[in-house]
């Protein structure tokens, strides 16, 4: 999945700070959660490449939502999300 997003102005350092929480909420509580990259772009915009085992699994963690507070604390620091997309790693 790629999420292309803008944070708060001026909040990278909170952004980056709150990503290990998402991490480790989406480790503990996402089955088939593989990993994620942030990337940061020109203008206060981020890639946000997360990698998922299957199309299911990344589709079962967008129906729980936020329901976590590393995963809450993190997505309260975009004011936007710009675009996102699926695809599969080859």
């Amino acid at each position: 999945m790629l999420a292309r997003l803008r944070g708060q102005v001026g909040g990278a350092a909170d952004l980056l700070a709150a990503r290990s929480g998402m991490i480790a909420d989406f480790q503990a509580d996402r089955d088939g959660f593989l990993g994620a990259r942030l990337v940061q772009l020109p203008d206060g915009e981020w890639l946000d490449i997360v990698e998922w085992r299957s199309p299911a699994d990344f589709a079962a963690s967008r129906a729980k939502g936020g329901t976590l507070p590393g995963i809450q604390a993190f997505f309260a620091l975009i004011d936007e999300l710009v675009s996102s997309e699926e695809g599969t790693s080859r």
